[in-house]
């Protein structure tokens, strides 16, 4: 939605030229590695436009990773470790620490940042098709499948990849630690469901629906900022401000539409109730925004406030909640309770998984013929592990216009 998708800055790498003379040995070695440093450089430079074709990406990411997964993937039985899997030295800096950079001698390593990058453009791709002034229908199709195809792809590399990863230059708050991925899988699923909502608020779906799409919603960011809660609020900070006001912002939406539903159940005084907790919780969601666009941090810079979909609730709420009191006083006269109705709800339709990753088939140039002509003997040392890093210059990634214009659908929804 228009300023409200947080985004944090694409991972910088150093380049790799793949150039081992005497490990490859003939033509057909050569070939590997030549195409594995084009098809890195060609999917790198495809990651800073949003603007691409999402087949075009997918294609130059399953270029590179099937031909990567031929330096780690076992090719003999009584062989421990591929050969190639450590032969050469990756470079990373991470999304949250600035000039940090991360190296590790294990291919796996590079398969786990690049994947983070790919996930990463699919976010930034679904954010800018979101920021049309009205989306249509395929575009928000593809915006919700995007989000879901990164929140697995992140989930891909959170289980099936990191464990595999040496442990000796752990950094808190680097992408591959794990809390940092689980942030980033709440993240995507919480927004792929907002897209959901805002479909079930436009087609005027039961208010019962939409107020237990809004609860899980709002508990998926809140899982998002549990996650980041034990690292460094310098960090994370304006990311979890991001995650907090979401989820306060989603449960006072969930206290609204519960509301007409105790209402229309002839339930008055839980309704008002309810609807005051939507108002204190919309008033903590609008003071966590204007933190959020004040907040220094690494990420979007944006003041969600500000833009029509935040705006529009409060009104809603507070109309419903006069009506509510006005009723009561003339027909229910029912006890208002102390304490907010229970948000005892599960969504039955609607709710968003992210899409299982599956990589792709090893490249043809890989057999067991060209695996065995690769004389790792000849490979270089390992580098030793250094005090510092040199540092990475942060990728220039191409600016997307924002939508300056209040949308024209009911549920003011434009994503940023």
């Amino acid at each position: 939605m228009a300023y409200w998708f947080h985004r944090n800055p694409l991972k910088a790498t150093a380049s790799v030229t793949f150039e081992l003379h005497g490990v490859s040995t003939n033509d057909q070695t050569r070939k590997i590695f030549s195409d594995l440093r084009m098809t890195r450089s060609k999917l790198l430079e495809l990651l800073t436009d949003p603007n691409h074709d999402k087949i075009v990406v997918e294609k130059a990411t399953n270029d590179y990773f099937s031909l990567l997964l031929g330096m780690y993937m076992s090719f003999k039985q009584d062989e421990p470790e591929n050969k190639l899997r450590k032969i050469i030295r990756f470079k990373w800096s991470s999304t949250l620490l600035g000039n940090v950079t991360m190296a590790q001698n294990d291919v796996i390593f590079e398969f786990a940042s690049m994947g983070i990058n790919v996930a990463l453009w699919y976010t930034k791709h679904a954010a800018k098709l979101a920021a049309k002034e009205d989306p249509d229908m395929d575009e928000a199709k593809e915006v919700h499948k995007c989000l879901r195809i990164a929140a697995g792809l992140f989930t891909y590399i959170k289980n099936d990849l990191v464990g595999q990863l040496s442990t000796e230059e752990e950094v808190k708050g680097a992408d591959i630690d794990t809390r940092v991925l689980e942030a980033y899988i709440n993240q995507c699923t919480g927004e792929a469901q907002e897209v959901t909502l805002a479909r079930a608020i436009e087609m005027k779906h039961n208010p019962s629906l939409i107020a237990a799409l809004a609860a899980e919603t709002g508990q998926m960011y809140q899982k998002a900022d549990d996650a980041l809660a034990s690292l460094d609020v310098k960090v994370v900070g304006k990311w979890r401000k991001y995650f907090q006001l979401k989820s306060n912002f989603y449960l006072a939406y969930a206290h609204s539409y519960n509301g007409e539903t105790l209402l229309a159940a002839d339930k008055c005084g839980d309704a008002i109730r309810g609807l005051k907790e939507s108002v204190i919780l919309y008033d903590k969601a609008s003071l966590l925004a204007k933190e959020y666009a004040t907040i220094k941090g690494p990420g979007t810079t944006a003041r969600p406030a500000d833009h029509v979909f935040f705006r529009r609730l409060g009104p809603v709420v507070k109309r419903t909640l006069e009506k509510c009191e006005r009723e009561n006083g003339l027909i229910y006269h029912q006890k208002v309770t102390y304490d907010p109705p229970q948000l005892e709800l599960k969504a039955t339709y609607g709710l968003v998984s992210p899409e299982e990753y599956q990589p792709p088939s090893m490249n043809p140039l890989w057999n067991v013929d060209s695996y065995s002509k690769f004389n790792v003997q000849m490979a270089p040392k390992p580098e030793k592990k250094s005090e510092k890093e040199e540092s990475l210059p942060p990728v220039k990634e191409k600016e997307v216009p924002m939508s300056d214009k209040d949308p024209k659908n009911v549920s003011g929804c434009v994503v940023s």
